[in-house]
């Protein structure tokens, strides 16, 4: 058996008989043989690493608020993982999207690096800077939370499908005076959860009024304003739907602080599932991070091992979690 069998084999690249793979496969783990990777870089013209990038601002916010956002250990333990199933590895780094050296900081990575792909979190994976970047390095890259058309892999849940799913199950349970409190504009995903709730509510009994949209940026700050403003209506909701954990429980406080109970007076949905909603029994749209990561870097592995014809955008199903915040209106 030739070396450059046991190679293909060991990088997992395509056009290997099974029997063949099996048989190098039985040796190596008769051996205990674990590859290195400094040898496999020099040995071709592959890195086998990945690069994921996250937005600095918002993580280190995260970070140290310690509110119990798990939306980077989802996302790391999706794409490491696959990762290890192909013998590669992830390197987390950090980059501020509104940063005017945002490019430089990107360059730098690659540079230091030399990733086989990039791995584009919201709101980098709609930011024409760095994807332009990217495309013009010929750097393969995949955009997770982004359906913009263009270079690089996109991998959504549908964002505007989970809202519109969020607010017409409220609906279902009777209410008519649904609002939503948007995230950042920084985030096209932002805006396609709104169009899903208006779509909601243009088929509804009551109609889609404007005025019960309450404009937020995901942070729990932004939340209080819009609910303070939402609850000052002549007619304030009877539900709301936030477009993430930490803005669905400065809802929920918001509306207990004007003698208001959840779910009797006021039901309340969130994004992500973090351990936040979970603890604070909230129900939520469960974005699948971890498996929009892990779809991500086996589509950027699979690219660079030469296979061919791969989708140019996936979709990972969003799933639904019913908790405590929310009840048929009028109930208790």
């Amino acid at each position: 058996m030739s070396l450059q069998t046991v190679s293909r084999v060991m990088n997992k690249e395509p056009n290997v008989r099974p029997v063949v793979q099996e048989r190098v496969l039985a040796a190596v783990a008769k051996l205990g043989y674990v590859p290195s990777l400094a040898a496999r870089r020099m040995g071709g013209s592959r890195s086998f690493l990945l690069m994921a990038l996250n937005d600095k601002e918002r993580t280190i916010e995260g970070w140290r608020s310690g509110e119990g956002t798990d939306w980077v250990d989802q996302m790391l333990m999706g794409g490491m993982l696959k990762c290890e199933t192909h013998g590669y590895r992830m390197i987390f780094e950090l980059v501020d999207t509104g940063s005017e050296h945002v490019e430089r900081e990107v360059t730098a990575a690659i540079s230091a690096l030399h990733p086989d792909g990039v791995i584009l979190t919201p709101p980098h994976s709609d930011n024409p800077v760095i994807t332009g970047l990217l495309s013009k390095l010929g750097l393969p890259f995949a955009r997770i939370g982004s359906v913009a058309t263009g270079d690089g892999f996109s991998i959504s849940m549908d964002d505007g499908k989970a809202a519109e799913f969020a607010t017409r199950r409220l609906l279902e349970l009777g209410h008519t005076r649904v609002a939503f409190i948007t995230g950042s504009d920084q985030y096209v995903l932002s805006g396609a959860r709104l169009d899903g709730y208006r779509e909601a509510m243009r088929s509804s009994i009551g109609g889609l009024d404007e005025a019960l949209i309450g404009r937020g940026d995901f942070s729990y700050e932004s939340a209080v304003d819009a609910m303070e403003t939402l609850l000052a209506l002549p007619s304030p909701p009877t539900a709301v739907v936030a477009s993430n954990d930490r803005m669905a429980l400065a809802a929920l406080r918001t509306a207990e602080k004007h003698g208001l109970s959840v779910p009797q007076d006021l039901s309340v949905i969130s994004f992500d599932n973090t351990p936040l909603a979970r603890f604070a029994d909230m129900s939520s749209v469960v974005q699948p991070i971890a498996e929009m990561t892990s779809t991500a870097a086996d589509l950027l592995i699979r690219f660079k091992s030469g296979v061919p014809e791969l989708p140019d955008s996936s979709v990972v199903a969003f799933d639904f979690v019913e908790r405590g915040s929310t009840a048929a209106k009028g109930a208790g």
